[in-house]
């Protein structure tokens, strides 16, 4: 397949992806350290804004039932959502790098930046990308062009991700917050740019509904409450849907953890005299950058062996290499870095192939219901709704570890391989995965 060949609409997903994956990366692995190393918020305050993120993100994602069904100007197709979404999703990522103030030590000003900063990048993305991932389930109806796309999604992403290359190199990890500012104001100028773009060429490939799927849809808006529980009930009967769920989380704790901590980590437990301050830029990008490249090399293994093992080798991977890190120990710097980075890169890359199970298991449940239109939004909504308290989850709880062992604390350091163990235990996820019914496994001759 050439690039002349790749049909437009793949494109156009592909340009939605780009500009998604350019906010969510530098936002959601720079703020814990801009908050709690430059704004010095409490540690009272930052789980405070995370419990509050918790509580708004339940509110926010059971939209997923109304996205599919409102007759609003701005979710009356997944077009709209974008396009209305799109220059909110850039605002609201510029909130956090600009300080509303000069911040004291612990003030609470800092603490309410947090959670607006929070609540609104939420929001827009969650507006946003759900549009998204239901076009993935909607469009792309076979299992061959779904692999097709996420070959050339990959591409995307792997454009996007260089962000996080540039922020840092440009800013010295964030050392200098001028340059980061200018950086981030560029970064959601070329997003919002790269998001209407998309849904341009897009357009004309929204799935259209039958005067029949019209009729049904407008019945739906008047589904009482109880029905939209029975809808949620049916979904979650599904046992793969439900094992998924459990594992999902734990999948979205680990790459929290390592999306919101690993330059912490790095500055903590690695010398800067080791590493230089380009060479950690380097480090952080790669965590991005490589998995990409790694999904995209991995195309024909996927169609050889399907989703399910090469998830469940991922798992299997990043279990060896924590053991064989564990038993090496914290002295060997150049180690730790390198296992850093591949431990993140295995994360990411594994959890870019989870749409593949969540579209096959929309369509599961359109089949098994004999449903006239496919529950996409409800789907993803209630993947989002169990899944999404683990970016809430894995701050608190991390922070709270590290403050035991010193962390923020100049006259208490990380001491002994006693302490750095005790921290690395909890980049263990458990790995359910095995346990779904690989029947659902679709491999590609």
């Amino acid at each position: 397949m050439t690039l002349l060949s790749i049909k437009p609409i793949a494109w156009g997903y592909s340009m939605i992806t780009l500009g998604t994956e350019m906010l969510n990366s530098v936002f959601s692995f720079y703020y814990v350290k801009l908050f709690l190393h430059l704004y010095k918020i409490s540690e009272v305050a930052f789980y405070q804004a995370q419990m509050i993120l918790m509580i708004w993100n339940a509110l926010n994602d059971l939209t997923g039932y109304f996205h599919n069904n409102s007759q609003a100007d701005c979710c009356s197709s997944r077009r709209s959502s974008v396009l209305y979404g799109a220059p909110l999703y850039s605002i609201a990522f510029l909130l956090p790098w600009f300080p509303w103030k000069y911040y004291q030590e612990g003030d609470w000003l800092s603490g309410l930046h947090l959670v607006v900063s929070l609540c609104a990048f939420d929001s827009t993305l969650t507006f946003v990308q759900q549009a998204q991932c239901t076009l993935f389930a909607e469009i792309f109806t076979r299992h061959e062009s779904r692999l097709q796309l996420i070959k050339i999604n990959q591409m995307a992403s792997l454009v996007g991700s260089t962000s996080i290359l540039f922020c840092g190199l440009i800013s010295d990890n964030m050392e200098i917050l001028l340059n980061f500012q200018a950086v981030a104001v560029v970064i959601a100028i070329l997003a919002s740019a790269s998001l209407y773009t998309g849904m341009y060429h897009m357009n004309r490939f929204e799935p259209k509904r039958s005067l029949e799927e019209n009729l049904f849809s407008e019945s739906e808006q008047d589904l009482p409450w109880t029905s939209v529980v029975s809808l949620m009930r049916q979904v979650l009967t599904q046992k793969n849907f439900c094992l998924f769920l459990v594992m999902n989380f734990f999948q979205v704790f680990h790459l929290t953890f390592f999306n919101n901590f690993m330059m912490i980590f790095a500055d903590s437990l690695i010398p800067k005299d080791v590493l230089s301050s380009s060479i950690r830029s380097i480090m952080y990008g790669a965590g991005f950058i490589c998995p990409q490249c790694l999904v995209l090399i991995s195309q024909s293994w996927l169609k050889k062996f399907g989703y399910y093992k090469i998830i469940l080798i991922s798992f299997y991977l990043e279990g060896t290499a924590s053991i064989v890190m564990l038993l090496l120990g914290q002295q060997y710097y150049y180690f730790l870095a390198l296992y850093l980075t591949i431990i993140m890169v295995i994360v990411q890359a594994s959890f870019c192939l989870f749409n593949l199970p969540l579209a096959d298991m929309v369509d599961a449940d359109l089949l098994k219901f004999n449903r006239q239109s496919p529950l996409s939004s409800m789907v993803f909504g209630i993947n989002a709704l169990f899944t999404k308290p683990a970016q809430s989850l894995a701050p608190m709880m991390i922070l709270s570890k590290l403050k035991q062992y010193g962390y923020g604390n100049p006259d208490k350091r990380f001491k002994g391989a006693g302490d750095i163990r005790r921290i690395r235990s909890l980049q263990g996820s458990p790995q359910i995965i095995k346990h779904c019914d690989k029947g659902s496994t679709r491999s590609i001759k």
